[in-house]
């Protein structure tokens, strides 16, 4: 009676803790946190690559959405999004032993887009800068939710990791029940959006949604304020910013590469047009779309076919293919016969050229010598020139390479070659 009286209690007093007082509320979330448990050896948290391990997400996903009533019941007993097929999203798991037994997505902002930006105004969270990224398709197996300190906050964690180290993201959102947000915004410090919830959210069954903002430029100093005082079991701060959990373990990498694809098309075919039927609602738009992100041939048999009277007029031609990265670097330049060195963040190549982020605006039209950190073991040295800077943010800048370099045309071929992470890393072994 009393287990069963303590169990009642810790369900619902989460519900309950959205209509108390912002001190009160966090008082009543602080006990759910205990972030000092030793895990154990049979929980491994990894970015999903396998099909068995993307099935296995997809089928603990539906059972919590059908559960939860965010969704009806599908045939294929999984729930997989047309967002679950780009080289933008990074679905995280959680495995105890060979079981998987928790999930979440982050869906990076593409051409594509996310879920909410359907139903909440993003343009002040735009403006700010950096990339913004949709967590989304949160689960927990139903016998592990009650273990928030070894499931729910190391994969919480992991996604905090992955996306500041890895997946080069400034802005996290989100789109939560409103009975949820209060988690959110009292354990992780997620903000409310402007807008007023909406009613009924079609992404989830209609059911009602609250959008929730974290910027991770600011989290850490947000955290400290917050968790800093309290002890070891309730510290966030320390959690989230200086505490290593061997159980995670981060995709290995030779290239400093900001997006983790895994859907080569053998998986595109099997979850998209022979489990499920995800890609049989998508309009003229997002079919051109899908088609110019996976450009390569052998893609081509996998994707639905695009109306012959769609217009073209939102298909990208592009001379050289694009990628996503995100390598430290300097530019030299000499001015008035004064060296200069512009320290700058390349975020997206190509053969030709780049964009970069730096600490100040770069002199458009000057030609210097660039060196980038390709990898921890691999640097390009070429002769580059900067061509125009971003129209909202003068701190970005469009650079033509001039004299690329081997290490520079090896780094962009790799990319160019391997349609998955694991193909990246298996190319590079030759380079």
């Amino acid at each position: 009676m009393k287990s069963a009286i303590k169990k009642f209690a810790k369900s619902v007093a989460p519900r309950l803790a959205v209509f108390l007082p912002q001190r009160l509320r966090f008082a009543a979330y602080s006990k759910m946190i205990r972030c000092d448990e030793p895990l154990s050896d049979k929980l491994v948290f990894k970015l999903a690559e396998t099909e068995a391990e993307l099935e296995a997400c997809f089928h603990l996903l539906h059972e919590a959405y059908v559960d939860a009533g965010f969704m009806r019941p599908d045939p294929s007993n999984m729930r997989v999004t047309i967002y679950h097929a780009l080289p933008t999203t990074s679905t995280l798991l959680c495995k105890h032993g060979n079981r998987v037994v928790g999930t979440l997505s982050l869906i990076r902002e593409s051409a594509m887009g996310f879920p909410l930006q359907r139903i909440f105004d993003l343009e002040a969270i735009r403006h700010a800068g950096g990339n913004v990224a949709e967590v989304s398709a949160l689960a927990i197996d139903r016998r592990f939710r009650s273990a928030s300190g070894t499931i729910l906050l190391p994969l919480i964690k992991f996604m905090y990791e992955y996306a500041t180290r890895q997946f080069d993201t400034r802005h996290l959102v989100i789109a939560v029940n409103p009975r949820h947000v209060g988690f959110y915004e009292t354990v992780l410090c997620f903000r409310r959006l402007a807008q007023r919830p909406v009613e009924h959210y079609d992404f989830v069954n209609g059911a009602p949604a609250v959008g929730a903002h974290l910027d991770l430029g600011a989290a850490p100093a947000v955290f400290r304020r917050r968790y800093d005082h309290l002890p070891p079991a309730k510290n966030l701060f320390r959690y989230f910013t200086a505490t290593t959990v061997p159980n995670i373990v981060f995709p290995e990498k030779r290239f400093y590469t900001t997006t983790d694809p895994v859907m080569t098309p053998a998986l595109i075919e099997h979850f998209f047009n022979q489990r499920t039927t995800a890609f049989a609602s998508l309009r003229p738009r997002e079919l051109l779309l899908l088609h110019s992100i996976y450009d390569l041939p052998e893609f081509k048999g996998c994707l639905p076919p695009v109306p012959e009277d769609t217009p073209r007029s939102e298909m990208r031609r592009r001379t050289h293919r694009r990628f996503s990265v995100m390598c430290p670097g300097e530019l030299q330049l000499s001015q008035f016969g004064i060296r200069r060195r512009y320290p700058l963040k390349v975020f997206e190549c190509s053969a030709s050229g780049f964009r970069v982020r730096a600490d100040r605006p770069l002199p458009v039209g000057s030609t210097g010598q660039v060196s980038i950190d390709l990898g921890v073991a691999d640097r390009s040295v070429m002769t580059v020139t900067v061509l125009r800077r971003g129209s909202n943010d003068e701190t970005i800048a469009l650079v033509r390479i001039d004299e690329p370099d081997l290490a520079w045309r090896k780094f962009v071929g790799a990319l160019g070659q391997a349609r998955t992470h694991s193909e990246l890393e298996e190319a590079t072994r030759f380079i």
